[in-house]
């Protein structure tokens, strides 16, 4: 592909609590077996992006070890690559990254020392499948200076965490505005871009000058009247999980047959680091209904309409409902849990009882370890 990538993977959100306090959100386990970060790494692989920058800052601990290797995603090649920079303290900068186009500018010389004529910029929190060859035919067909990734917006969604735009006839951007409190608008961004690598360069380079940081509202937005900026309007499931409340129900999708058939079973695949953990076993007693168990687990309670990651062993009369359980979790006899996320290496004491409700998500940290992944 005539394009190298950029996965933006550096923020933190106050909107996830006590679930990014250990970690990046792009290394959120999704859906039982992925982190947050391989569905853009899985369609820059698909979409046959050789060349890719992961740009990291806030507890990147886990993420850097999920992305120790770049075999899983197929980038371990002579040509291209998965390169993963981190805030970089020199005697001419002691900045750590301060917006998203900072962040690109302080690794300036990854735009400079490549070839393609294209660059694909996403972020690493977002849930979907996407041939970014479309989106640049979309582009260059166009004409355009920037193309953003957009959706229709999510019913009775928050869109005080996005950004909002409408287009013309043409799907040129007409409006755009960023984490609005009221809006009429009914486009989501995805957080998704395709940009000229010179002019992304030029313009990052002005933002530095003037001490401009983000790249939302110091390159879309600045320059929405000024520069040909389209929209494409993406197909299919598409969620962003930088909420306890969009986290918890992006999981609970997963329980639906077609949203699993989606990723699960048609092409082309989302990759990930692979665990060489035991099949999940089931001991005498337990009753599972409508839930994803993932491998290295021991059941012996009842679990209904809930998400079990890698390594959760569930004690006897366990009861399990409406739930998301983290990796490497020990739950006692006894316990019963509804509507809840259970946070990894957590050590859930016999007889414990933890609810919330569908509207009120309660995260569970029980005897927190020094570090969690």
């Amino acid at each position: 592909m005539k394009a190298i990538g950029i996965i933006l993977a550096g923020g933190n959100s106050k909107r996830m609590k006590e679930l990014s306090q250990y970690r990046a959100i792009a290394a959120m386990p999704v859906a039982g077996g992925y982190r947050a970060i391989d569905f853009a790494l899985s369609s820059m692989s698909n979409s046959h992006i050789s060349k890719v920058a992961v740009i990291a800052q806030y507890n990147s601990f886990s993420l850097n070890e999920h992305l120790s290797s770049s075999k899983w995603w197929d980038f371990g090649r002579k040509q291209g690559g998965l390169y993963v920079y981190t805030p970089m303290i020199t005697p001419n900068n002691r900045n750590w990254y301060q917006g998203t186009a900072d962040s690109m500018y302080q690794n300036i010389r990854f735009l400079y020392e490549s070839h393609e004529p294209y660059v694909v910029i996403a972020s690493g929190d977002g849930v979907y499948k996407l041939d970014y060859n479309k989106v640049l035919d979309y582009h260059i067909a166009k004409q355009a200076d920037i193309t953003l990734v957009c959706t229709d917006s999510p019913a009775g969604g928050d869109l005080s965490r996005f950004g909002v735009l409408k287009t013309d006839e043409d799907g040129r951007v007409v409006e755009f505005d960023e984490k609005p409190m009221a809006t009429e608008l009914n486009l989501v961004s995805c957080g998704i871009y395709v940009i000229r690598r010179r002019l992304l360069i030029e313009m990052l380079e002005q933002c530095a000058e003037e001490e401009r940081h983000d790249f939302v509202q110091d390159i879309l937005i600045r320059h929405r009247n000024v520069k040909q900026i389209y929209a494409y309007q993406m197909d299919g499931y598409w969620s962003n999980i930088a909420s306890v409340e969009a986290y918890y129900q992006t999981n609970m999708d997963f329980l639906k047959k077609e949203v699993r058939d989606y990723f699960f079973h048609q092409e082309p695949e989302v990759h990930s680091k692979v665990d060489d953990n035991a099949p999940a076993k089931y001991n005498p007693g337990a009753k599972i209904r409508n839930s994803l168990i993932c491998s290295g687990n021991i059941i012996n309670g009842e679990i209904e309409n809930s998400m079990l990651f890698k390594k959760v062993y569930v004690g006897n009369n366990c009861v399990i409902r409406n739930s998301i359980i983290l990796n490497d979790i020990y739950i006692g006899d006894n316990t019963v849990i509804e509507n809840c996320i259970v946070e990894s290496r957590s050590n859930i004491e016999a007889n414990s009882v933890y609810k919330g409700t569908p509207d009120d998500i309660k995260i569970v940290v029980a005897k927190k370890s020094q570090y969690r992944v």
